[in-house]
């Protein structure tokens, strides 16, 4: 961990997000170790080499193409492994496949007897961060999804462009699933520190409920758009997973709206959800309740509803 010893995050899905992700690391100086794992061993050396080559370019890293064994030492492993989104396909509809390739994956790095915290990045998130912790027996706080930390960061750089204002000063979140029942909380996002509606009314009175309803849609599908056009998205969830990392080694206490286990909180239970939450050398310190409208707080429940339903030919006794 940050300030005790040598810090080490092994990386396993070496695809577009894995390799993105690792690529991000690198460039931002987070870890001294990066372990890479996947089942194209060869791809993972060519990524290993590849990343190797540009140290001097970047941040002295010890970076290798590794196993398994590899996580007994790690602070954090990162899963981005797993079949990805096609076009036409929601998340959940990934749900049954990937579980069951979570189930070995998450055995082989406990069998390390590996003791840090994992992070989850492979859709369905919510979904395969419960079966993470279910699959693992770690405490729940060690336990992380990257739930809407990027439907949140979206959500923050549609309202700056449309206010024409820079994104470190647009403060809101994306709750809920990270999928197709997510929910903007309007009633707590801020321009600076005014609430969007007194600012709108103020600096922006062209401006109309509309405007921002489709911008919340544009949020909503933006993984659709980016998959029609490219194949997959990969870069942004990248950057958000070095943020979440970053939060995690350096001990940092941020809030970010990740996926992790409801235990009462909105009134919700037994199961991983994308909400506020300090996030420290620890895993998620614990849930940040903030206060929801009535409509919002209804979608957030449905949004529970649907993740339930769909978890329950998996998980259920």
């Amino acid at each position: 961990m940050y300030g005790s010893k040598t810090s080490r995050v092994v990386v396993i899905g070496m695809g577009n997000v894995g390799s993105s992700y690792a690529f991000s690391l690198i460039n931002q100086n987070i870890t001294d170790e990066m372990v890479l794992i996947d089942l194209n061993k060869e791809k993972t050396e060519g990524d290993a080499m590849d990343l190797n080559h540009g140290i001097p370019f970047g941040a002295p890293t010890k970076i290798w193409a590794g196993d398994f064994s590899d996580c007994k030492d790690a602070d954090l492993v990162v899963i981005t492994a797993g079949a990805n989104q096609k076009p036409g396909e929601t998340r959940l509809d990934l749900i049954e496949k990937n579980v069951k390739i979570f189930k070995g994956i998450v055995k082989s790095v406990m069998d390390s007897g590996f003791n840090g915290i994992f992070i989850v990045a492979t859709n369905p998130v919510d979904v395969l961060s419960y079966a993470t912790w279910k699959f693992s027996g770690l405490p729940m706080e060690r336990v992380i999804g990257s739930g809407t930390i990027l439907d949140t960061a979206r959500f923050r750089f549609l309202l700056s462009e449309y206010f024409k204002i820079d994104v470190r000063n647009i403060h809101g979140y994306i709750m809920g699933e990270h999928g197709d029942t997510e929910l903007p909380i309007w009633s707590q996002t801020r321009i600076g520190s005014e609430p969007i509606d007194r600012y709108m009314s103020k600096y922006k009175p062209n401006g109309k409920q509309e405007d921002l309803d489709e911008i919340f849609i544009n949020v909503r599908d933006a993984a659709y758009h980016i998959i029609e056009r490219k194949g997959a998205t990969h870069y942004a969830i990248a950057m958000g997973l070095a943020r979440l990392t970053k939060a995690i080694l350096r001990n940092e206490q941020s809030i970010l709206t990740v996926s992790t286990l409801m235990k009462g909180e909105y009134g919700l239970n037994d199961l991983y959800i994308g909400v506020p939450a300090i996030v420290s050398q620890h895993g998620v310190e614990r849930t940040i309740e903030i206060d929801l409208s009535d409509d919002e707080m209804t979608k957030l429940n449905h949004s529970a509803d649907v993740l339930k339903d769909a978890m329950k030919p998996i998980f259920e006794t």
